[in-house]
């Protein structure tokens, strides 16, 4: 008995059911031209949300391109060299790749051929359960390679053989670390096993792309199993060093924080844990995070600090408040939810408290601010009070050293 996809929101997109019949979709006399495939299919039938909807069509990418001028579907080719047009759609942008065989692989880039066979199609995708088909008409799956068993049983397994697959792409010895962090419930012994002989092999790929993986599986929901996992079998060891057991446990504890405190997993946070003390700042270089990445990867290993929880998120923004005090292992309840006031108080008041325009006034403004926030942000009346106080005080000093320096003279 054929397995049907269940119905989801994504499949009613509008735009969608158009897409699919310019390419042939369902029953007809082009029957099985266009068929959904990968994460859609998988997320749906595990009862997930999909964000990206992705088509394989037997028709060659000219053809593709077209059919979606004659449905007057906006056409973007985006992947032209490896089959790959983008249909702009109300909904969002939907891929439609022609299905492929590899020719040559280096274990960074692929070059393919188009091909009109499913099976073949289906061979050179990494895992079994990103490997399912299903007709947009009909919904009727097609799994050449037993994905749906190792969807049931939580089994990331690569297609075919493991070392091969990861000699084509080495970029798939991550992958299966974070779909197993995400979807998997038993490890693949064999996948395992070549992963840790072939984990050398990450040396040859780009940083960005080891980042965007990574900072993708620590927030996974099996990311402190797995990247202990990780460490134990050395897979990060040739471009990340700095990673080890104890990075693994603070990893453990962060994650027992963020949870205890109803604190969202971030990539970021999770990354500050994981490398030592002093390691920041070279690790956010190495694997060429964003500027403001690397500010943040940095400034969450800095501490906590005395001054309590809301001066620091004063100081250093929420979010930045909310790194270092779960990092340090204090409580960040007083800062969630929490919006920094303004210091309702400016130079100008000074001024007319006797402060003479320039740098005192400038001063005398931050020790204001510093006794405001010491006191816990009191209101307008305790602000004009502190203010009173520290321009009497520099008032008076400014006018002790104006009569020193006269009598000097």
């Amino acid at each position: 008995m054929d397995l049907i996809l269940p119905d989801a929101a994504w499949r009613h997109r509008e735009g969608l059911a158009t897409l699919a019949e310019a390419l042939g979709a369902g029953p007809g006399a082009e029957s099985g031209g266009a068929r959904f495939v990968g994460g859609a299919v998988r997320d749906t039938l595990l009862g997930l949300d999909v964000a990206d909807v992705d088509i394989a069509t037997r028709h060659p990418p000219e053809e593709v391109l077209a059919r979606l001028r004659a449905a007057a579907i906006r056409a973007v080719p985006t992947g032209l060299a490896h089959g790959t047009i983008t249909a702009v759609l109300p909904d969002g942008p939907v891929e439609v790749t022609t299905l492929r065989r590899d020719v040559a692989t280096d274990g960074r880039h692929a070059e393919v051929a188009f091909t009109d066979d499913w099976r073949e199609d289906a061979a050179r995708r990494d895992f079994t359960m990103n490997a399912l088909y299903a007709d947009p008409v009909t919904g009727r799956i097609d799994d050449y390679f037993d994905g749906l068993a190792d969807l049931a049983a939580g089994r990331v397994r690569f297609i075919g053989s493991a070392l091969q697959r990861i000699a084509e792409d080495h970029l798939r010895i991550l992958r299966f670390f974070r779909f197993h962090a995400r979807f998997g419930t038993a490890i693949d012994a064999e996948g395992l096993d070549a992963c840790t002989a072939r984990a050398n092999d990450l040396m040859a790929l780009s940083r960005e792309r080891i980042a965007s993986e990574l900072l993708k599986l620590l927030v996974a929901p099996g990311a402190v199993t797995v990247i202990a996992l990780m460490v134990e079998r050395g897979i990060l060891a040739a471009v990340l060093p700095e990673i080890d057991g104890a990075g693994a446990d603070r990893l453990a504890a962060l994650a027992t924080r963020e949870a205890a405190a109803g604190v969202a997993a971030d990539p970021v946070r999770r990354l500050a844990a994981l490398v030592p003390p002093g390691a920041a700042e070279p690790v956010g270089a190495r694997l060429k995070l964003s500027n403001a990445h690397r500010k943040r990867l940095i400034a969450a290993t800095a501490g906590s600090g005395d001054e309590g929880p809301q001066a620091l998120a004063y100081r250093h923004g929420v979010e930045g408040a909310i790194d270092r005090l779960l990092l340090a292992g204090d409580d960040p309840a007083p800062v969630l939810g929490w919006t920094p006031p303004r210091l309702p108080i400016g130079g100008g008041a000074l001024v007319a408290r006797g402060l003479g325009r320039g740098p005192d006034v400038a001063a005398a403004l931050r020790a204001v601010e510093t006794r405001w926030i010491a006191e816990g942000f009191p209101d307008d009346q305790r602000v004009a009070a502190i203010a009173d106080e520290v321009a009497g005080r520099d008032a008076s000093s400014i006018a002790s050293a104006a009569s020193d320096s006269s009598g000097l003279a």
